[in-house]
């Protein structure tokens, strides 16, 4: 819908790619400031669905919006929820829009896109009337593809759910307010037509076909870049799981090299490791996040990641041949894994390999319930589970030998101390300077001053920038444990 209207619009052809890929990447982000998310109102997907529709430049409306806000957490959790989000909002508002933009940003600078792509992406939370967030740019200062996607989403949001009439009359009604009235003057004549897009039998090959001028490819040496991304944005899902694709990338690879499999099948499992978790961002953090047995329903939601993950990468022509592998990082040989309950007969040997790693990794990981494991105590571990048949013993051997290798000395990246680099992956975690001073036995005014000497270094000003810094630059502690 947005590149349409920028078609409709006559901008310049530079500005319809700005806008396509804008609108495309406009909530990439929101895995940034998932884990507070989550913790502040129980389910951050569900927030994320009623954040961006919230218009508090119409009282009216606005109070309509919080009597309902929360309502995913039952009528008796609500009251609290909305509340808490008017007592947050003016404060973590601007620090988590932050944060999704420096991912966002993150993101569009490590796929190459166009530079005003990245800049049309800190804005995505800001309003025409200066009520957004972090609520630095209003009116015309904002730039106008993101302008365009502002007016674009809204209309899309209400159509999806009221039809077009209702989606132009909520246009309209946000001008001068959320939206850029002149935009608004634009759309809605033709509304009828640019929401006609959504009418597409297959809205992914609708939006592919759209893309204005020459297609943005990413050829094979591109796919790895485009895996490690994508890796990193999901593994800013739960504060435990970062940098942990990476990790199950790295010990496949080196198990792999132990096995002395081709380099093409090396590439192809390391590859499907760093994509195998993608399915985690359609469940909330607080799941991943939660010590202790998780409830029936959110066992269940955890356990269908894998399924997710295959049917993301399923539509992708270029990643669908890591689907099947990606996916079967759960299974089993005995059958007692998820989500398929597949046997050794249906699993081949990169699937068998991921698993083993996954595993491996996973207990060299904190977790909610429990400190990470050794090495050695992981090694024994995984070494039950190929005894019992549900993982396979030569690939946990190979897991075991590759995961032995010489840690590397190299210098720490931006000029980071190991003191900045051990406080940097705690802030990343999203310890108060408090808890850090705890954990590393300094006070808290010290761990200030380490953070603002850490930001001025990587140059980064979020929890969530920091930690896509950290992943960047293997600079996690399970990262750190393996050679190049």
């Amino acid at each position: 819908v947005a590149t349409e209207f920028s078609r409709r619009l006559g901008l310049p052809p530079d500005d319809h790619t700005v806008v396509f890929q804008a609108a495309l990447l406009r909530s990439i982000g929101c895995t940034a400031y998932s884990t507070e998310s989550a913790a502040y109102f129980d389910d951050d997907v569900a927030f994320q669905a009623v954040l961006k529709e919230l218009d508090p430049g119409d009282p009216e409306v606005f109070g309509k919006q919080i009597g309902a806000f929360g309502n995913w957490a039952g009528p008796e959790r609500q009251p609290e929820l909305a509340q808490r989000f008017l007592d947050v909002a003016p404060t973590q508002g601007p620090v988590a829009t932050r944060a999704a933009c420096e991912v966002g940003h993150g993101l569009a600078d490590r796929l190459q896109l166009a530079p005003r792509t990245a800049d049309a992406l800190d804005f995505v939370y800001e309003r025409w009337d200066g009520r957004g967030f972090p609520g630095t740019t209003a009116g015309e200062a904002l730039p106008l593809p993101a302008r365009v996607v502002h007016v674009s989403e809204q209309a899309v949001l209400t159509h999806g759910r009221e039809g077009t009439a209702a989606a132009c009359a909520e246009v309209r009604r946000r001008a001068g307010g959320h939206l850029d009235p002149a935009l608004v003057d634009e759309f809605v004549p033709i509304g009828n037509e640019l929401l006609g897009v959504l009418d597409a039998e297959d809205a992914f090959s609708a939006v592919v076909a759209a893309e204005p001028g020459t297609a943005m490819l990413v050829g094979t040496d591109g796919i790895r870049t485009l895996a490690e991304a994508l890796a990193m944005i999901v593994d800013l899902k739960g504060r435990y799981l970062l940098g942990h694709s990476q990790h199950v990338a790295r010990i496949a690879r080196a198990a792999a090299r132990e096995l002395r499999w081709p380099d093409e099948d090396v590439m192809s499992l390391e590859i499907a490791a760093l994509l195998h978790d993608l399915g985690r961002v359609g469940v909330p953090a607080s799941v991943w996040d939660r010590p202790g047995p998780l409830p029936a329903s959110d066992e269940e939601r955890a356990r269908l990641h894998p399924y997710w993950t295959a049917r993301i990468l399923q539509r992708c022509p270029t990643l669908c041949r890591y689907a099947e592998v990606a996916a079967n990082h759960h299974e089993r040989l005995d059958g007692s894994g998820f989500p398929r309950g597949a046997h050794a007969g249906e699993l081949d040997r990169a699937s068998r390999l991921l698993a083993a790693a996954d595993a491996f990794a996973e207990l060299t990981e904190c977790r909610p319930n429990r400190a990470a494991f050794t090495l050695d105590d992981a090694a024994r571990a995984v070494s039950a589970e190929a005894r019992a048949g549900r993982l396979d013993a030569e690939s946990v051997a190979a897991v075991i030998a590759g995961a032995g290798a010489k840690q590397t000395a190299a210098p720490y990246p931006g000029g980071l101390t190991r003191r900045e680099v051990e406080v940097a992956r705690l802030a990343a975690q999203g310890l108060s300077n408090k808890d850090i001073a705890g954990v590393l036995t300094m006070s808290p005014r010290t761990v200030g001053n380490h953070l603002a000497r850490i930001y001025d270094k990587i140059d980064r000003r979020s929890r969530a920038g920091t930690a896509l810094f950290l992943m960047e630059n293997g600079l996690l502690p399970q990262e750190m444990a393996f050679a190049d």
